[in-house]
Order: C-alpha cells, then sequence, then structure tokens
C-alpha cells in the first residue's frame, strides 16, 4: 500500500480525476451487478413450468401472487397481462407491452457509461503523461545542472504514474462493461422469449381463469 500511495503522489495532479473516475465506475459496476445478477435475474424454467401449472389448472389467484413474489421483470411483465386477463388478446398484449417499456430501461441503464468512463480514464492518463513529459523537457531546457536529473526523473516519473494509473483504471471497467452488457442481452432475450410463450399460454388457457380473482389481486 505504501509504495502505491508513493507512486499516486509521484502521479501528480492527473492522479486526481483517474482516482474520481475509478468511484464511478466502481459504484455503477456495483449497483449494475446487484441489480442484473440478484433482483432481474430469474430462472426461466422454473418460471414458466410454475406459471403453467398455475394457468393450467385455472388459479389464476395462485398465478398473480407467484409473479408478486419475483419482483424481476419478466414477472412484473406476466402480471401486468393477467391483470388485463378479461381483455381482448391485444389488451393483454398492450398492458404486457406498456410494463416490458418500463421494465427493460432498467436492464440497460447506465451499462454504457462504463465504457465512455474507460476512455476517459485512458485520455485523462494520456493527459498526465504529456504534461510530465513537458516538465521534463523543461528541466532539460532550463533547470540548472545540479537540478537537471531530478526534476527529469520527476517528469518521466508523473507521466509513466499516469499512464499506468489511467490503463489500469480503463482495462477493468472495459472487462466489466462487456460483462454487463452480455448479461444485459441475455436477459433481454430472456424475457422476449418466455414473454411470448407466456402470452399464449394464456391466451390458451384464458377460459379456465376466473376474471373475479383480478380485482382480489389488485
Amino acid at each position: 500500500m505504501d509504495s502505491l500511495a508513493e507512486a499516486f503522489r509521484e502521479g501528480g495532479w492527473g492522479m486526481y480525476p483517474i482516482a474520481l473516475i475509478a468511484v464511478f465506475i466502481i459504484a455503477i459496476g456495483a449497483e449494475r451487478i446487484s441489480y442484473l445478477f440478484f433482483k432481474a435475474r430469474i430462472n426461466k424454467s422454473d418460471f414458466v413450468n410454475t406459471m403453467h401449472k398455475y394457468l393450467f389448472q385455472g388459479n389464476l389467484q395462485r398465478a398473480i401472487t407467484y409473479c408478486s413474489s419475483n419482483r424481476a421483470p419478466l414477472a412484473n411483465i406476466i402480471k401486468a397481462g393477467l391483470l388485463r386477463i378479461d381483455g381482448t388478446e391485444a389488451e393483454i398484449q398492450s398492458a404486457m407491452d406498456e410494463v416490458a417499456l418500463q421494465e427493460l430501461p432498467r436492464i440497460e441503464k447506465r451499462t454504457g457509461y462504463l465504457a465512455m468512463l474507460s476512455n476517459v480514464a485512458v485520455l485523462a492518463g494520456l493527459l498526465g503523461t504529456i504534461t510530465g513529459l513537458i516538465k521534463a523537457f523543461a528541466a532539460v531546457s532550463y533547470a540548472d545542472a545540479a537540478e537537471k536529473a531530478v526534476l527529469l526523473a520527476k517528469g518521466i516519473s508523473e507521466a509513466m504514474n499516469c499512464t499506468a494509473f489511467g490503463l489500469g483504471t480503463a482495462i477493468p471497467a472495459l472487462v466489466l462493461f462487456s460483462l454487463l452488457s452480455g448479461t444485459t442481452q441475455h436477459l433481454i432475450d430472456d424475457i422476449n422469449e418466455s414473454t411470448v410463450r407466456m402470452l399464449n399460454l394464456i391466451l390458451a388457457n384464458k377460459d379456465k381463469l376466473n376474471t373475479a380473482d383480478v380485482r382480489g389481486a389488485e
């Protein structure tokens, strides 16, 4: 830790904006991991199978309650369709689409900032590198002979530390961005597939369902 603190100090002013960027990356990454891997994730097969059982039995109340107990986006979308079970096919589809337009942006939001912050970290490191080299060249040009070696080493140290810190911040951010982007797309694909399957299942079992259960669930 002492060596890291020393490197940060030697990196000069350029280390501070990179550190601020790193804080934003950590905060966004933690929030997205919490949402995508815990709050939004649902076992698609178990959910569809359980819903199939309830709908095939004509147990609309249990189906709605089951959706309410799973606060994942897929469950919220299907619940919206079940609550509109007394409407036409178009009305059920419209209710599900309306909730999907609210839920899907929550899955995608903020992830794109990681790629942007990664690029900014690299550019901030490059800017710190340039200013460090300017100091180094100035030392060679104007400093006294006794101070020249010290100032030259200080300028080069500032430049290299900024480069290292910028890249060390940007690379994990890009890896995290790729991981979260893949997870986001996988969740959206699962939601789209399962929504279509569940809509067909709801319509196929609509005659078995007691629409009076909807008023009790609301």
